[in-house]
């Protein structure tokens, strides 16, 4: 292993984004190198309401990773390469001219309302799962499509190509035009079991093929950074690589098991569940269960569930702070420690959570609709948000089970959100088994290893693998009182009535 590599990621969620430095330092003492993360930028990612349309700041989103790229050199770094990995299905159009054709559309964007059922009505649920081994989603690209040709678009009629969020942005860094691999199958658009894109359906849908690139493998060079970005940045030239740039698919990739079965969380803005496979399965039970086949890293498919996630917990704080209720979020812990345990609890992968104009109100209403006991205070609702997710979680990894055929010592949970040490400890009591946590950034160190892979520095995944476990170190959850959330989650199952 070459341990004098430097790396540049760029990890963009869907409220922030940062800029971080991997590097792997070797030992004084002669022992393998590890891995040092260092953050030298980090940008909110805000988006805008244009009439009746939610969009991305597309254009700030690209100058903020200019404004990384020419930090990393002022700061003294010198990166061969660098990578960027945001979330899945969103995407822009470019003309003949290469030209942006208008502002893409967020995915909580209420465009694609009802198109779950009308376009399963057209074609056929269980057709639509069997050829993309996707979970139904209202945001996949596929519905985003499907909303701007029932609207009459003409910006379908111009584009020429359709890049998803970070082959976008490395397009106007490098002048190249790609899609890689991870991305092009949160479409719902890419025939999973085929490993092709799904042409028939394009044009059943009226959607022209020749707007779709052929995928490319995650760790693949794009190119470099164009004449003009290093003019305007005074840097040098520096590769560019495809990361997994599904930033689920990242954190996958970083995660450090101890075993080739083992089942993982990234826990974020939304909460990713699952484990890896060596190819989609596209059983009647997952499309039952509506679980995702997503493309991963290393030849791999993620058997996963998207949950709804801290999303919940960051809006009811938006909303308190509408109201002049400032709250950090240790302090929002501590309200939650001390409120009474399983006063209410709601599903939260209920669509009303997705984008409500009042969180707390959405909440209370769901608690009044089933007859529980309505939050009143802030420490009652997060305390009903933190353990409706730690439940959620202990069903979809008793599914992930049983759809696998696998049995799991206990739960990797890795992202931001595991600072929330509450929600790790509640995991692993509604689970009943450990709770490993770690590493928070998982996303920025799965596109750092797929960096370093490109350029040789780590010859194969197990390296990497072994790279994160000497360099992050995991905090352990047991749990303490496993038959009182037994009984609390059979009260959660009459409630969701699941």
């Amino acid at each position: 292993m070459n341990n004098t590599a430097t790396v540049l990621a760029f990890d963009i969620g869907a409220s922030s984004g940062r800029a971080l430095i991997g590097q792997i330092v070797q030992q004084n003492s002669g022992e393998p190198g590890l891995l040092t993360i260092t953050e030298i930028h980090r940008f909110p990612n805000i988006p805008v309401q244009i009439g009746n349309h939610l969009h991305w700041d597309t254009v700030m989103l690209l100058q903020e990773v200019k404004n990384g790229i020419r930090k990393a050199f002022q700061a003294g770094y010198t990166p061969e390469s660098y990578g960027i990995d945001t979330w899945g299905v969103d995407f822009g159009l470019l003309d003949s001219q290469g030209e942006l054709l208008g502002i893409p559309y967020h995915y909580r964007d209420p465009q694609t309302e009802g198109l779950i059922e009308e376009l399963n009505e057209k074609l056929g649920r269980e057709r639509l799962f069997q050829e993309s081994g996707l979970q139904f989603m209202p945001f996949n690209t596929i519905y985003q499509l499907y909303a701007m040709l029932k609207a009459g678009s003409p910006k379908l009629d111009i584009a020429e190509t359709l890049l998803l969020t970070p082959d976008l942005l490395h397009y106007f860094l490098t002048g190249e035009k790609v899609c890689e691999f991870t991305m092009a199958t949160t479409t719902q658009l890419y025939d999973a079991g085929q490993n092709v894109w799904n042409k028939p359906l394009m044009k059943e849908l009226g959607l022209s093929p020749s707007l779709f690139l052929d995928p490319i493998e995650p760790g693949t060079v794009i190119g470099t950074l164009s004449e003009e970005v290093c003019r305007e940045l005074k840097v040098p030239s520096i590769k560019a690589i495809a990361v997994a740039s599904h930033d689920t698919e990242s954190a996958a990739a970083a995660v450090p098991a101890h075993s080739t079965d083992f089942a993982y969380l990234v826990c974020g803005t939304w909460s990713l569940l699952g484990t890896e496979l060596s190819e989609a399965l596209l059983l009647p039970e997952v499309l039952e269960h509506n679980f995702s086949n997503e493309g991963g890293a290393f030849g791999t498919f993620q058997l996963l569930k998207n949950i709804m996630g801290l999303w919940i917990l960051q809006e009811c704080k938006r909303r308190w702070e509408l109201n002049g209720v400032n709250l950090s979020f240790p302090e929002m812990v501590k309200l939650a420690e001390a409120a009474e345990p399983f006063r209410s609890l709601i599903d939260p992968d209920d669509l009303r959570f997705m984008n409500p104009a009042d969180m707390v109100e959405t909440i209370a209403e769901y608690c009044r609709e089933s007859g529980q006991l309505v939050p009143e205070t802030e420490g009652q609702f997060i305390r009903c948000i933190l353990e409706s997710l730690a439940l959620r979680y202990r069903e979809v990894l008793e599914k992930t089970e049983v759809l696998a055929g696998r049995s799991y010592a206990g739960l990797h949970m890795v992202g931001g959100g595991i600072q929330n040490e509450l929600l790790c400890r509640f995991t692993a009591e509604a689970i009943g088994r450990p709770v490993w946590a770690g590493p928070i950034e998982a996303s920025a160190i799965g596109n750092m290893l797929l960096q370093f892979v490109a350029g040789g520095h780590v010859q194969h995944k197990e390296e990497g693998i072994e790279l994160v476990k000497r360099s992050f170190p995991l905090a352990v959850y047991h749990p303490e009182t496993p038959e009182l959330w037994s009984a609390a989650f059979q009260k959660y199952v009459q409630i969701t009535g699941r």
